[in-house]
């Protein structure tokens, strides 16, 4: 917004205007400053707060920030070329993810379907341009509400794939005008997905399938989730479901499933395993999603077989599985028992087997038992290694079946130290995340909530009128943040991101039956634009520079991801912090750097993304 005053000036004054005047407007900035300071706190500009004295307290000092006002009215006139707007992207790139380029796999000879796989490597120049919204997109509807309705305009699908999509979360979407439908309410049973649960809790011998918990069925991997109905059902049951699926120009499930508030990321079954440690869920549930479980010389059962913890289930619903008869598949059948799976029972196209919660099955001797991998195989670090043909997790000291957990949602003092995880530091890192929460939402609540939220056909209302729903810690260590949201009964999920090279904390963040992945920032992250509502690392900064990656290239990723009118919030050091804001200001966000105030030199930089049309 100063842009065109300093352009005015320009023209008046010339490129390099006399001292005397920039003297006269640092002067004048001052005074505008404690203007404002004594006005009304309600604008982003000058909100502040404060609780105790290692809380976020307010912004910079009034010294601190109208010397940093006169440094870059200084640049400005100078025509510091650094200040310089990263430009938009083309229209061909509204709904960009990187690293999933076909042409480019099959040039570089990969095939087998390796060509659909992510391949970072073959990207490493970096374009740098923001990707824009689409021309029709508006900002989601607040959930619960966003969960059975989205706008059309926000995801790429065309009415024939609409119209054709066959899976069982699929059908029975209606498309009215600029919104998709997807109707979940407690009278109505979209296509089964209720009755479908209800079923799968019967051939485990439950109830209902309101007893999931009680059967230690807390997290559930669904591959090829259709659009996330069967996922959305989970998690009011409170049930950790994250929705896999392929990378797909358009249609995406995975895009769709994040447009309607549910947790999903891009993944597949081609060559490399998940980036999930071995023992993460506790079922793993496959609708006609498309995999040959009995390809590859029963590989990718292999690696489902890995993620899953001791006693976990591997649900199968399809008509691919049967024969004209209603049986099973012979190739299947005779993989389960390689793998040390019982056979739990089958109604009609739905299958279901058990993994073994003795690890000696897969060293006994028995003939034709795939073997463990040998000592020192196990995959502290999983990120996209090859496929292995043996089975994983044996040696663990988290083997411990689902079933012998504690039916408490908190963690228990054994199974941190199963994690070597000292009880003090996990409770330190929940604390802080508390206290840090609680400041987050103070200073960006006046700003998130409007009192006349979104309707379906109504005008959009004057910002600020989004709600944070898809959270995102890019350094998540324990999963403190998510445990805070949780107890601030706040209507969030949160993706835990663990930071490639950092200690490996997701197989404990999974346990506590939190979402997660292993990422590396140097690359991009595996899911489409406008994604997240809330992003925030705490540290990620300095772990990005001890690697030699990009600053520029993390924040750009950052701006891909975020939906529009989205809120990142980073902390790190001083310099740190003022070399991100810098670039924040290219790549067009509002920001702001606060002060700890606890005498330390970690800053937290704050700050919003613009709702930009182009």
């Amino acid at each position: 917004m100063r842009r065109p005053l300093f352009h005015k000036l320009n023209l008046i004054f010339g490129p390099r205007p006399p001292w005397n005047w920039l003297l006269l407007c640092f002067v004048s900035v001052l005074a505008l400053t404690v203007l404002l300071r004594s006005s009304s706190f309600t604008t982003f500009e000058s909100v502040s707060f404060s609780i105790k004295s290692d809380i976020y307290t307010n912004y910079r000092r009034l010294k601190e920030q109208t010397t940093s006002d006169y440094l870059e009215l200084t640049s400005l006139s100078y025509g510091d070329s650094s200040q310089n707007e990263v430009r938009i992207c083309g229209k061909e790139r509204e709904h960009y993810v990187p690293c999933y380029n076909v042409s480019a796999n099959l040039l570089a000879g990969f095939k087998d379907g390796e060509e659909l796989d992510r391949h970072c490597e073959l990207s490493k120049c970096h374009e740098y341009c923001l990707v824009r919204p689409p021309r029709d997109y508006k900002t989601p509807l607040s959930w619960p509400v966003g969960r059975d309705v989205i706008w059309n305009g926000n995801v790429k699908i065309s009415k024939d794939q609409f119209l054709s999509s066959g899976s069982m979360t699929k059908r029975l979407m209606l498309l009215e005008e600029n919104q998709i439908s997807f109707h979940s309410d407690d009278e109505l049973i979209h296509d089964g997905v209720k009755e479908y649960s209800h079923q799968v809790a019967e051939m485990l011998g439950l109830g209902s399938d309101v007893e999931f918990l009680q059967a230690g069925v807390r997290t559930v991997l669904d591959i090829g989730c259709g659009f996330g109905s069967f996922g959305a059902h989970l998690l009011s049951l409170k049930v950790m479901a994250v929705c896999m699926a392929a990378y797909e120009l358009t249609g995406s499930q995975v895009q769709l499933s994040l447009e309607r508030g549910l947790p999903a990321i891009i993944g597949n079954f081609i060559s490399r395993k998940l980036p999930f440690p071995s023992l993460s869920y506790d079922m793993v549930h496959c609708a006609q999603c498309g995999i040959l479980w009995d390809k590859k010389d029963g590989m990718f059962l292999i690696e489902a077989d890995r993620i899953l913890k001791p006693g976990g289930y591997f649900v199968l619903h399809g008509s691919s599985l049967s024969t004209k008869q209603g049986s099973m598949a012979r190739p299947i059948e005779e993989l389960t028992q390689k793998i040390c799976w019982t056979f739990i029972a089958q109604q009609e196209e739905t299958f279901i087997w058990q993994k073994t919660i003795d690890p000696q099955c897969y060293s006994s001797g028995k003939q034709g038992v795939i073997a463990p991998c040998r000592e020192g195989h196990d995959d502290i670090q999983s990120y996209y290694q090859p496929l292995a043909s043996c089975i994983g997790g044996t040696a663990s000291k988290r083997w411990v079946p689902i079933q012998n957990r504690s039916s408490s949602s908190q963690i228990t003092p054994a199974e941190l130290e199963i994690h070597e995880v000292q009880q003090d530091e996990f409770y330190e890192d929940f604390e802080s995340a508390r206290i840090a929460l609680r400041n987050y939402w103070s200073l960006l609540t006046p700003l998130i909530f409007s009192d006349h939220p979104k309707r379906p056909g109504d005008e959009d209302p004057l910002p600020p009128y989004n709600m944070i729903r898809n959270v995102m810690d890019m350094n998540a260590n324990y999963g403190g943040l998510n445990a805070a949201f949780l107890e601030a009964g706040k209507s969030v999920w949160v993706m835990n991101v663990v930071p490639l090279g950092t200690r490996n904390t997701l197989p404990l963040i999974l346990d506590q039956g939190f979402a997660g992945v292993l990422h590396d920032w140097c690359e991009p992250f595996p899911t489409y634009p406008r994604t997240y509502d809330l992003v925030h690392a705490n540290g990620l900064l300095s772990i990005l520079i001890s690697e030699g990656c990009s600053m520029k290239s993390l924040l750009l990723e950052i701006d891909r991801i975020l939906r529009p009118e989205g809120w990142v919030v980073l902390s790190d050091t001083l310099g740190l912090i003022e070399k991100a804001r810098t670039i924040a200001t290219q790549i067009r966000w509002e920001a702001r750097v606060v002060d700890l105030e606890n005498g330390s030199d970690q800053r937290l930089l704050v700050c919003q993304k613009p709702f930009v049309r182009k």
